[in-house]
């Protein structure tokens, strides 16, 4: 045990030490755009890792491969690899370029543009929860890991790896982010890979492995269920663009072409580093555990860290440890960047600091981004249904920021009035469909009632007439005066 705890300190050593590294690489890009975007220089590569680092996270990963051995949902329902592939690739061909060519910062600029700080500074409060939540869910992600592998605290675990994460990230904002985002999907790669033959030998080798799981393999959903899973399908899909950890990576690109590759490069990784979360599950869901003097997991959410404990030597244990370690961590910095650079930018500076020096927005960025992450931290350490939380504000990005997003971008009549009043819309038809999970009540008589509530696809009709409301409310009640552009505004960006 002590020797594998030595190898976890010596991971965790190695990427401080990348990250303070690349954060002090180029001097001279020592500003707040630098500390942003990273001099708006990420070449191809490290972009495109960066970008598959950040959402291949510990919840990606646990995740995918919870989906899998779950008896109630299975393969079907492990939407995230694909989803997230897909919100990608229509991310790059879309929405890319175009937020690259005009020379934004943040995701909020083009709202500040159109619609003015305040506006911004309101949609801005989304985005924040949503980050802070994603970062706590992987945090627990990596404990219970911890736990289950090493029998290490999760308590200890969570505020080391968050105190790593936030160390180097303050040092170099997303150029330290980006390197040791390359180690960490190495990290990842390496782990997952040496886990997977180790752990299909256990359930009998692939043939056998995949022939059992598809036979007790749960159906494509059928009647008002499969309504359901399109709706959680497109909330994967179009959910999964207006994040600021996304367009963070996408405007700091070197131009509007490598913009868009990356993005699709990252479609792609994520569907490969997904590979291995499923082989895992699978194996967890057919594996004679009996043969092992082990019950099964308890908990679906903890088949990862009993195959990689249960099923594999303990050196490979420990590698494939040192893999979620990297995976949550490769998240956690960026979640928490993400929050600290819409907060400094679009809303410390243009609201409370207008005249702020740029030394001054480089003090507030790094503040920012440890009060970002000790809200993660906390958050992790005191709430048990975190990924359930999360998961609401996935929704809430979907339902409300999605359609802002596309109105604002390409719809030249969009309205301050009609923006205040699509969110409106929007967020009460989602909120009137209740939430079991968290325990909100419906308040809306949608139809198709099922055991869990209602099957129709209220998420996406929620979507789409905010979105429609967006429309007929600018062109009823059209902005009579523009939004000026101010010094240091988004149109300077």
């Amino acid at each position: 045990m002590g020797w594998h705890l030595f190898s976890v300190i010596c991971f965790y050593l190695l990427i401080l030490a990348v990250g303070v590294r690349a954060g002090r690489r180029r001097p001279e890009e020592e500003s707040t755009t630098g500390l942003l975007l990273a001099g708006r220089s990420l070449p191809l590569w490290i972009g495109a890792s960066t970008m598959v680092a950040t959402w291949v996270g510990g919840g990606y990963i646990n995740g995918t491969a919870e989906a899998v051995y779950d008896p109630q949902r299975g393969l079907i329902w492990a939407m995230a690899p694909w989803g997230y592939a897909l919100s990608m690739a229509v991310g790059g061909l879309v929405f890319a370029g175009r937020m690259r060519r005009m020379q934004f910062t943040t995701l909020l600029d083009p709202f500040e543009r159109r619609y003015g700080r305040q506006i911004a500074a309101w949609l801005f409060l989304p985005a924040l929860v949503g980050d802070i939540f994603w970062s706590a869910a992987i945090l627990v992600a990596l404990g219970t890991t911890f736990g289950t592998v090493l029998g290490i605290d999760v308590a200890t675990s969570i505020v080391i790896s968050a105190a790593v994460a936030v160390g180097y990230t303050m040092v170099g904002g997303l150029r330290s982010v980006a390197y040791t985002d390359i180690v960490q999907l190495a990290c990842l790669v390496l782990g997952l890979c040496v886990a997977v033959p180790f752990a299909v030998q256990q359930s009998g080798g692939f043939e056998l492995t995949f022939r059992t799981y598809r036979e007790q393999m749960q159906p494509f959903p059928t009647g008002n269920a499969a309504w359901q899973w399109w709706d959680m399908a497109l909330l994967l899909i179009c959910g999964g663009i207006p994040w600021q950890v996304y367009f963070q990576r996408v405007l700091a690109s070197k131009d509007e072409r490598t913009a868009v590759n990356l993005s699709l490069i990252g479609a792609a990784g994520c569907l490969l580093m997904a590979v291995p979360a499923v082989v895992l599950g699978a194996v967890g869901a057919v594996a004679d555990w009996q043969s092992t003097g082990v019950d099964p997991a308890g908990q679906p959410a903890l088949i990862l860290p009993y195959v990689l404990r249960y099923l594999t030597p303990p050196v490979v244990a420990t590698i494939g440890l040192g893999a979620v370690a990297a995976a949550v961590m490769s998240s956690v910095d960026s979640s928490i960047l993400s929050a600290s650079s819409m907060f400094a930018w679009n809303v410390y500076r243009p609201l409370l600091r207008p005249a702020a020096s740029d030394r001054e927005l480089r003090l507030v960025l790094r503040l920012a981004v440890a009060a970002v992450g000790a809200a993660a931290t906390c958050l992790a350490l005191t709430v048990q249904s975190v990924y359930v939380l999360w998961y609401l504000c996935a929704d809430l990005v979907y339902v409300i920021l999605f359609p802002q997003l596309v109105m604002v971008l390409f719809d030249s009549r969009a309205s301050r009035r009609g923006a205040v009043c699509g969110a409106l819309v929007a967020l009460v038809l989602r909120l009137g469909g209740g939430e079991p999970m968290v325990g909100l009540p419906a308040f809306i008589p949608y139809p198709w009632q099922g055991a869990s509530g209602s099957e129709f696809p209220f998420r996406s009709f929620a979507m789409l007439s905010g979105l429609v409301t967006i429309a007929v409310v600018s062109r009823w009640l059209p902005d009579r005066h523009p939004v000026p552009h101010q010094n240091g505004s988004a149109s300077a960006a």
